[in-house]
């Protein structure tokens, strides 16, 4: 398959903006270090300054390097969620291919799932886990995968009656060796696509959650964490609270759906010359 110059070009510049962004996260994050989340009275709900460039908060910490250190927990938990996400749609999806009788369990399975309703099973399942990273990486990545299987499985369904599966079927090999050596390798750029799309989501889900108080903990500084302290203040006039945490996040989120649109358009045939 031949790429486009532009394609190429386009993704590349994506990846590159994208690691840059998630460099430049972690890397002010671990320079601020645990200094600027802790409390401070003697600084409290200061605007943005020079010396403050996101404000501070009630309890005097530096809004920044909340915010900072927010992201790189939203990235560890996104990377952890969409990655359980796609290892589960991925067994589901090989699995399904040993057969008519597999195949059929599969797609039950994957239609039951899409059938719930998305936002009420993430909220249920982080409930029951009690709440906390863990359980928001499981509710996600539970949530998540059957969206993604259904698009792998019709993809799997087209490459195991090509011609080079169908002729090293007839040369006798076990179904296991055409799914790990002719499917497999066919459905890794769709993982990597689905991978980079849900992880946006993922990250936009755990703020959610962690916003609506079924997610992390109080305790940690995350995103969701610092809108739901905000929504208390603002109507003081503390609007810093709120929009700094919350463009970061968006900032994050459209980044790495760029890339990930832009790896799309580049692996998909049809979207090639886009």
């Amino acid at each position: 398959m031949s790429f486009p110059l532009n394609g190429r070009v386009r993704a590349a510049i994506s990846a590159v903006f994208a690691l840059a962004v998630i460099a430049a996260i972690s890397i002010a994050a671990w320079a601020y270090g645990t200094i600027g989340i802790r409390s401070d009275f003697a600084i409290r709900n200061l605007p943005p300054s020079f010396a403050h460039w996101f404000g501070t908060d009630q309890m005097g910490r530096d809004m920044l390097a909340r915010t900072l250190h927010g992201l790189t927990l939203s990235l560890r938990v996104g990377i952890l969620a969409a990655g359980f996400s796609v290892l589960i749609a991925l067994v589901i999806v090989l699995l399904s291919g040993f057969g008519k009788a597999a195949d059929a369990i599969g797609s039950f399975v994957i239609d039951a799932m899409l059938a719930m309703p998305h936002l009420v099973l993430l909220i249920l399942i982080s409930f029951a886990l009690g709440g906390g990273t863990n359980a928001v990486i499981i509710a996600v990545a539970i949530s998540h995968w059957p969206r993604f299987a259904r698009i792998l499985r019709a993809e799997l369904i087209q490459v195991r009656v090509a011609p080079w599966v169908e002729a090293s079927r007839s040369f006798g090999k076990s179904r296991s060796f055409i799914l790990l050596n002719h499917i497999l390798p066919h459905l890794l750029p769709q993982m990597l696509v689905g991978f980079l799309l849900m992880f946006p989501h993922a990250i936009l889900h755990e703020a959610g959650l962690t916003f609506l108080g079924f997610g992390l903990e109080p305790s940690r500084p995350a995103i969701g964490i610092m809108l739901s302290e905000a929504m208390q203040h603002i109507s003081g006039g503390r609007w810093w609270l709120a929009v700094f945490p919350g463009l970061a996040l968006l900032i994050m989120v459209l980044c790495f759906d760029l890339l990930a649109n832009a790896l799309r358009r580049l692996i998909s045939p049809k979207e090639a010359h886009i």
